[in-house]
């Protein structure tokens, strides 16, 4: 196990009427001036934000709004957060949507405490991120884990480069959990949240490392539950069990428990990034479309971790070797995924077939102009980079 550092200090409300305690959460946390950040419409017509608002009120806490966020969060309207935070004088920024939303509201947050400098300059890392605004957060979508990670991600939609910035800076204060919450969400949106709660730990579990028996055993559990309650859930979005089971799940596949004592891959989340940015799918809809042709190209490097993966979250048995129990479970991933209603390649994803030249751009803007190289399994450059996209654009 490598050495880690291992520290969240969001405070989770988890359950019924959670949100009533907003007012009293932000006061807690030092909040007294608050910018509310939510989304596309929902948080509005389920009632939910007259509430939040009407808990301000009456905990006297003064607030502006600014919705409008996109499901590939944008630099723009953080941009436009920021000036407006620091026109009212935030001290505070209230998240009430998923992970999109969240995302927009900790580049508010930087940018508020940050006046004069960009907030881009952080997420390309020409600027160091040393000091924020606090963030708080209620949930409306089990999905991206933003509302306990260190991680968001923001699209500069004018020059097409999206990118994430890690940094313990992004913990929210607190987050509220309530899974009643998630019962407006179109199926779709549900699929599409199980799919990025998955990922979030198959992207810590396929690792060189495998000396971490309890952060793969803990890893293993909660991809078993996901399965088991994404299963529930996509059949009826209101049953409050399997949607408590994967809201709490988000959380903790992205906190970082389940893979501490490793270094990530993120091979995948790196891939889905530019074709979210190219083409502005989903971002859970741009991890399935990648996550098969990804495994089939990087599986031979350790078919061993693949066999265990078959076997301690499939359950796929001891018949056969290594090798056909890797391809066995990679069969069960890509399965799920359909049954969910998820792309696994480029076709089902519905961005056709891309052409060579196409391909070779993902592929470039995918090292960020031959500055990088991704993934630890199998470390990939450019030209693996571009042979895994053409698995995908092939339907493999």
């Amino acid at each position: 196990m490598r050495n880690f550092t291992f520290y969240v200090p969001t405070e989770v409300e988890f359950g019924k009427d959670t949100e009533n305690k907003v007012a009293n959460l932000i006061k807690k946390h030092g909040g007294s001036r608050v910018l509310v950040v939510y989304g596309g419409g929902s948080a509005q017509k389920s009632g939910l934000l007259d509430r939040i608002y009407s808990r301000l009120k009456e905990g006297g806490i003064p607030y502006e709004s600014i919705g409008e966020v996109k499901p590939n969060p944008t630099l723009e309207l953080a941009r436009q957060g920021v000036m407006q935070a620091l026109a009212m004088k935030a001290d505070f920024i209230l998240a009430v949507g998923g992970g999109s939303v969240i995302d927009t509201a900790k580049g508010i947050a930087h940018g508020n405490a940050n006046p004069g400098i960009d907030i881009w300059d952080f997420w390309t890392v020409k600027a160091s991120l040393s000091r924020s605004t606090p963030v708080g957060v209620v949930l409306t979508i089990p999905a991206a884990g933003s509302e306990t990670s260190a991680s968001a991600v923001l699209t500069n939609t004018e020059i097409g480069q999206k990118r994430g910035l890690s940094s313990e800076y992004n913990r929210p204060a607190f987050a509220i959990l309530n899974p009643e919450l998630t019962f407006t969400l179109p199926v779709y949106q549900v699929a599409c949240g199980i799919t990025d709660i998955l990922m979030h730990t198959l992207d810590r579990y396929f690792v060189p490392e495998e000396d971490n028996e309890t952060t793969d055993a803990l890893a293993e559990a909660l991809l078993r539950t996901v399965i088991r309650n994404g299963a529930i859930a996509i059949k009826n979005t209101q049953d409050y069990q399997a949607m408590s089971e994967l809201m709490w799940c988000g959380s903790l596949s992205h906190n970082s428990i389940t893979g501490l004592g490793s270094r990530g891959d993120w091979a995948v989340h790196q891939l889905g990034h530019e074709l979210s940015a190219r083409f502005d799918v989903a971002h859970g809809a741009s991890l399935s479309a990648m996550w098969k042709s990804w495994a089939l190209y990087v599986y031979k490097a350790n078919p061993g971790r693949f066999a265990r993966y078959a076997q301690a979250v499939w359950g796929i048995g001891d018949a056969g070797d290594d090798e056909k129990k890797a391809l066995s479970g990679i069969d069960a991933t890509v399965a799920y995924f359909k049954s969910l209603g998820m792309p696994t390649n480029f076709k089902e994803l519905g961005i056709g077939t891309l052409t060579d030249a196409e391909l070779d751009e993902l592929a470039y803007r995918c090292t960020y102009f031959g500055a990088r190289t991704i993934g630890n399994l199998v470390v990939l450059d450019q030209k693996k980079i571009r042979d895994v996209y053409a698995l995908a654009n092939q339907g493999a």
